[in-house]
This record gives structure tokens, C-alpha cells and sequence, in this order.
């Protein structure tokens, strides 16, 4: 049997990937990718990831694999890798208290007592029953370098929902590396949580690159806030509370579009429309492609996405890349923030994150939460996990409380 031959060296291979996993690896810039996806996928779905193994290895070992000494040794490999994915578990469940910790300064207190089976059974089951998914609404006219769709919203609501009801709006915008991605793809755990607790949420999808050239995903991210300004009443929302959220270079726009409200260059033709925000949440954002800070040692921003998204150089544009990196855009006025991003992130690195939050605390009047989850990849809240419970019950906290203020009158002047 090929299996019971192969045996010892896909034992290793896991093993491996186990040690890619659970240690903080650092490697070429060519081999990012790859070490996020075995990193991802077995750190947020560690016990899906043993019960397949160990029904694998009870095949083969069923089958004489335990006859020689090299199977031996590949049962080993596979104890030890599933130890470290079972370590890595329990450092997923440890993220109420990483949340509690970065909530605490703000008097926002979230719910830990989250099961280590979360999302275990299911992890990408996204439905609610008092929740909707409208889909594919238009939020502006299709714009060059629009490869089809990319001027269409999801919207994510209660069935209760109604018009003029004023329920509170967040606004996700998904990554992909400004070249891929899509609205269906990524939030949706977050979205369910907080439509089930009465808020109307907008998934939109943008421009991509490399037909499209940056800032057009900004500014289709400004376009969709317009429609919201204009439209979302009459699906129940407030059109005067939004926040506004993303993942990777969703968490670079939501970020970006946070801070530069208002700001003309990004609104052509709608100059007028009131696009500021009252809370961001981006999640292992990019928020400075220039890399003032040296945070990024494998894989220079300005080098991997330079010739597809800018079609240029910092060198041969310096305005455009110093206009959309967030960093260089903190002011005081910048609306409340919370920052996540894990410690293993394979493709933007923490120490960009903890940049970004120092320089956004040395001037914003309000308030910058930083939760920094210890062995979290890139992406990790796409699907169900103990983690991602921690995650999206910490953002309905802190949304809530800034929702609340405004409803208090202590938000901004509108």
C-alpha cells in the first residue's frame, strides 16, 4: 500500500506545517504565501485538522504501518504535530483575554466565556435565522477598470429591518492584495453577529487592480459610503452613524477612509457628500507601503504590489504613494479606532501595526484600542473559530460603545 510506504514523510510534512504554525517563522518573501495558508488553515481549524489526521493514520496503521521502524517514528511526527496544534488551540481560546486587555482602557467589557468546540461541528456555517442577505444592489455607475460587479453591495440586515427604523451601519470592505476578492468572501461572521443584534451592514466590492490603478479602490470605497449617506434608510439604517471595517487591504481602505474624510481628491464628482466615519476597525491592515519604519525585513511593499496597483514607482510618484499610506494621514479629528492583528501574520507584518497605532495615539483626540493576538494568522476571523468568536463579540463591544455615545450626543457634530 502507497500510503503505509509514504507514511513517514507525510508524517513529517505535518509535522512541519505544525512547527509553521504554532512558531512565529519568518521566510522569503516567495514563500509568504505559502506559509500563511498552512499557518491559517491549521491554526484556526486545528481540531478539524486532527480528527482527519487521525482518521488517516488509523488507516494505515490498520494497514502494517507500524511494522518498521520509520512508521513508528511517522506516528511520533504525528503525535508531536498534533500536540502543537492542540497548543495552538488553546492560544486561539486565550484571545477573550488579549480582547479584554486592549478593550480596558475604553471601559468596554466583552464577553469571554467562549466554548473550545466553537465553530467546530461547522465552521463555515454563516446563516441566522433573524438575519437577511440582500444581494447585489448597485451603488454607482461602473467606472474604468471595473472588471464586472465591482459597483455592487451585499447588504446584511435584520428581517425585522425596516425603513426610517435608524439601526446603526458598518460598512466591510475585503482584502486580496487590491487585485482579488470579492463581497461574499470575507466579514461575514462579523456582519451575522451584529445584524443579529440589530445592525444594517454593506459588504461592497471595488475596482481591482491591475486594471484599475490606486487611488480608484478608495475612491469606490467613498462612492459606496455616498450611497449609504443617500440610500441605507430605506433599509432601516442611520445614514448619519456609520463605521466601517476590513481585513488586509480592506483594513488599508477602511483605515484610509477613516482618516481622510471629506478629502476632495478621493470623492471626484462628489465633492460634497459627507464621507467621514464614526468608528474603523481594520483588521492586519498595510498601513504605510512605504515601510518608513523597516517593519516589513522580507517583502517590501512598494516591491510586490508597485508595478500592479501604482503602475509606478514611489521615486517616479511620491505624492500618490505618501497620499494613501494611512500612516501619513493620522490627524487629531481621526474617529475612534480598533486595531487587530495577530503575531504570526505571515503577510503584514505586527510591528506595522504597532507603528501605525503610536503615531495614530501621538495625535488622535479619541480613543486607539490595539489587540494583538498571539499566534494569529493573516485572515484568521473569515470562518468560525474560538478566535473569531473573541474577535467579532470584542468589535460588537467596542462599535456598541461608540454607538452609544452617539446616541448619547457625545460623537461628532454632524
Amino acid at each position: 500500500m502507497i500510503l503505509v510506504e509514504l507514511f513517514p514523510i507525510l508524517s513529517a510534512v505535518g509535522l512541519a506545517f505544525s512547527v509553521l504554525t504554532f512558531f512565529r517563522v519568518r521566510v522569503h518573501g516567495y514563500l509568504l504565501v505559502p506559509t500563511f495558508l498552512v499557518g491559517w488553515l491549521r491554526g484556526e481549524l486545528a481540531l478539524q485538522a486532527i480528527v482527519l489526521e487521525a482518521v488517516a493514520v488509523a488507516l494505515v496503521v490498520r494497514a502494517g504501518a507500524l511494522e518498521t521502524t520509520a512508521g513508528v517514528l511517522g506516528l511520533a511526527c504525528c503525535v508531536v504535530s498534533w500536540g502543537l496544534l492542540i497548543a495552538a488551540h488553546r492560544r486561539g481560546l486565550g484571545a477573550g483575554r488579549e480582547f479584554a486587555e486592549a478593550l480596558a482602557p475604553a471601559g468596554i467589557e466583552t464577553d469571554q466565556t467562549v466554548s473550545a468546540l466553537h465553530g467546530f461541528p461547522n465552521p463555515f456555517r454563516y446563516g441566522h435565522p433573524d438575519v437577511k442577505r440582500i444581494q447585489d444592489r448597485v451603488y454607482g455607475p461602473s467606472l474604468p477598470g471595473d472588471k464586472g460587479g465591482r459597483n455592487l453591495m451585499d447588504l446584511v440586515l435584520p428581517k425585522a429591518a425596516r425603513a426610517g427604523d435608524k439601526r446603526p451601519v458598518l460598512l466591510q470592505v475585503h482584502g486580496g492584495g487590491w487585485i482579488i476578492g470579492d463581497k461574499r468572501e470575507q466579514g461575514r461572521p462579523l456582519m451575522t453577529k451584529l445584524a443579529s443584534r440589530g445592525w444594517v451592514c454593506v459588504a461592497i466590492n471595488y475596482r481591482l487592480s491591475p486594471k484599475a490603478t490606486m487611488p480608484d479602490h478608495l475612491v469606490d470605497v467613498k462612492r459606496s459610503i455616498a450611497w449609504i449617506r443617500a440610500h441605507i434608510a430605506e433599509y432601516g439604517g442611520d445614514p448619519d452613524f456609520l463605521c466601517i471595517t476590513g481585513g488586509s487591504a480592506g483594513g488599508h481602505l477602511s483605515s484610509l477612509a477613516a482618516l481622510t474624510a471629506d478629502d476632495p481628491i478621493f470623492q471626484p464628482g462628489f465633492e460634497e457628500v459627507d464621507t467621514r466615519v464614526d468608528a474603523c476597525v481594520p483588521f492586519y491592515g498595510v498601513f504605510d507601503f512605504l515601510d518608513r519604519a523597516d517593519d516589513r525585513a522580507l517583502g517590501k511593499m512598494a516591491d510586490l504590489i508597485g508595478p500592479l496597483v501604482f503602475k509606478c514607482t514611489p521615486e517616479e510618484n511620491p505624492g500618490l504613494w505618501e497620499s494613501v499610506c494611512s500612516l501619513a494621514r493620522v490627524h487629531a479629528e481621526a474617529p475612534p479606532f480598533l486595531v487587530i492583528q495577530g503575531t504570526h501574520d505571515s503577510l503584514v507584518m505586527a510591528e506595522e501595526a504597532v507603528t501605525f497605532v503610536s503615531a495614530l495615539r501621538a495625535v488622535s483626540t479619541r480613543p486607539v484600542l490595539y489587540a494583538e493576538l498571539k499566534g494569529a494568522q493573516h485572515a484568521f476571523e473569515i470562518f468560525h473559530s474560538p478566535r473569531t468568536e473573541h474577535a467579532i463579540r470584542a468589535v460588537a463591544a467596542f462599535l456598541e460603545g461608540v454607538h452609544s455615545d452617539y446616541a448619547k450626543g457625545e460623537a461628532r457634530l454632524a
